[in-house]
């Protein structure tokens, strides 16, 4: 593999930075690329593109002039942009690695969930094949670029781009989703991009090692049932967590004893037992729940450290499924945010290129194609329809943040007075990327405007009756309602169930009980769900029951349990 590497180290400051220095080198080395959350798809035919400034008229001072490129030419691009990022638009990031790949390199980095190392399991073949089938009968097609979150930022670009959409790509990656990636506090409270490879590093050789002494087939069944609970395998609030528990209580314990014998009267004794110290005094069951931090949400941690039956290599590939599924989860609360960020960066740096003289008109007409075609939105009875467009909606809320930041209209000012006309729309701008994820940056600065633009409303869906009811209309409290519930569906705790581990009797019966609190009357679907409870039996090593209660009433809607297979 064809590989270039650029480091630049840069500081946070308002408006500029030292310009770094990147060192670039070519070489021949396999390496297998990595996939993550942020990857821009490939551009298609819907669109069109925007007027661009008026065409550089030095051509001595492009970077380059065709779609060819090479490695030299790439270093001099990154050089431009990495100017304009940290001395003009004040970018913080980390030191970047680009890597240039193959289309197969491509599809084997979507088949791995997005990790630059990846230990070995037969989900990822069997995902490469799929992909692999699907582009060679032209079904689907690849994205321009993959970047991971780690520290160096390691940036896959494709050979196949032209050069125009290496230096797309360079400033959407390299800068844009860097940016990102090093400042928002979901990212820098849930991951560490220093240690993230040396963990990869260390999952894979660790699960070679397990299939040597244990064999491939009993590896294999603790990561399949492991990865079947990944998703329920996060910890969605961060709290201190006792690392011995049990040893925590009989402490507390020893404690109070010794606190009533220094106390001790034995005029006590001569009183009669109270009915209230009997109620006051917890049940064993109760007692456990508490040694145990039950009610628990995250499945995967629950089993790791209290599963009766595991191994203690058993129980360290679960820590190294949970630890991937840890990673991930800011990515799924920022889908829109990271993109937006990126999209407003890579478009901002190819203008001020443009102005610069430094790409040609024919190099920009090609970016506005396949810029105008990844924001585009398709109107819910277009084919090509699939929902609400992250880059679409991020891009936009971008775009009218500079827009309300430099020239805001009267409305604007009613809706957003503590930043409306304040003239820093890259100070706006770069606050919300640290300090919001989805669901509260789109509850906070989606404006009246762009709920126009997108033409959006909200229909009530109501079982029970033959039509659907639009319940909210483009006025003051219509665009309140809209915006309110348009944020409540980027919830990532409103998507995935509310599965809480709820009782485990270790001392009798071993019977683990998980809790769905339901929301909206919306049960488990039967089938997976039996499925699913079947790999948390076989983990648990145990009956497991699975109780469905209405989360405003508390009332009892389903039950069901399972038991291990020997």
């Amino acid at each position: 593999m064809s590989k270039t590497k650029n480091k630049s180290k840069s500081k946070s400051k308002s408006s500029s930075s030292s310009s770094a220095k990147s060192k670039s080198k070519s070489k021949s080395k396999s390496k297998k690329p990595a996939n993550d959350a942020s990857q821009m798809p490939q551009a298609g035919e819907n669109g069109s593109p925007s007027a661009a400034p008026s065409p550089p008229k030095d051509k001595s001072k492009l970077l380059f002039d065709g779609p060819e490129w090479n490695f030299d030419i790439v270093q001099k691009v990154y050089d431009a942009v990495e100017d304009i990022a940290l001395n003009e638009m004040g970018l913080d990031i980390y030191a970047n690695q680009i890597e240039v790949i193959t289309a197969e390199q491509m599809l084997d980095a979507y088949s791995s969930i997005g990790m630059p190392l990846m230990y070995r399991h037969w989900s990822f073949g069997k995902r490469f094949v799929m992909d692999e089938a699907a582009y060679r009968k032209g079904m689907r097609s690849l994205a321009f670029e993959i970047v991971i979150n780690s520290d160096p930022c390691i940036n896959y670009i494709m050979e196949e781009n032209s050069m125009t959409m290496q230096t797309l790509v360079i400033a959407h990656a390299a800068f844009g989703h860097n940016h990102f990636f090093k400042n928002n506090y979901q990212f820098r409270q849930w991951t560490q991009a220093d240690h993230i490879l040396d963990y990869l590093a260390f999952a894979k050789s660790y699960v070679a090692e397990c299939e040597e002494r244990h064999g491939q087939d009993a590896v294999e069944a603790i990561l399949d049932s492991a990865h079947a609970l990944m998703n329920h395998g996060v910890s969605r609030q961060r709290r201190p967590r006792m690392r011995n528990p049990a040893a925590h209580a009989q402490k507390k314990a020893a404690a109070r004893a010794q606190y009533e014998e220094e106390t001790y009267d034995d005029l006590w004794r001569t009183l009669p037992d109270r009915l209230e110290d009997k109620k006051l005094s917890p049940p064993k069951a109760k007692a456990e729940q508490r040694i145990l931090g039950l009610p628990e949400e995250n499945l995967l941690y629950f089993l790791e450290k209290h599963a009766p039956k595991l191994a203690d290599w058993q129980r360290e590939l679960i820590r190294i499924v949970r630890s991937l599924a840890q990673y991930f989860y800011p990515q799924r609360q920022t889908k829109v945010m990271n993109e937006g960020c990126a999209t407003f960066c890579h478009y901002e740096i190819m203008h001020r290129l443009y102005e610069r003289g430094q790409i040609s008109e024919g190099s920009m007409l090609e970016f506005l194609h396949s810029h105008s075609s990844v924001v585009f939105q398709p109107d819910y009875s277009h084919r090509g329809y699939g929902g609400i467009n992250p880059y679409a909606l991020g891009f936009a809320m971008m775009q009218d943040i500079k827009r309300i930041c430099e020239d805001p209209s009267d409305e604007d000012r009613q809706w957003f007075p503590d930043f409306a006309g304040n003239g820093d729309a890259l100070g706006t701008l770069k606050f919300a990327w640290a300090n919001f994820r989805d669901e509260s940056f789109i509850l906070q600065y989606l404006s009246p405007k762009l709920i126009r633009d997108f033409k959006f409303f909200t229909l009530h869906d109501n079982s029970k009756r033959r039509a659907l009811r639009v319940s909210t209309i483009h006025n003051e409290q219509g665009y309140r309602d809209i915006r309110r519930q348009l944020a409540a569906s980027y919830d990532v705790t409103r998507q995935d169930p509310d599965l809480q581990i709820v009782d485990a009797d270790l001392s009798g019966s071993r019977r683990l009980v998980v809790a769905h609190h339901v929301r909206d009357g919306v049960l488990l679907e039967q089938r997976q769900s039996s499925a699913t409870l079947q790999h948390l039996a076989q983990l648990w090593g145990y009956r497991v029951k699975l109780i469905e209660i209405d989360k405003s009433t508390d009332q009892l809607l389903y039950e069901q349990e399972c038991l291990p297979i020997p």
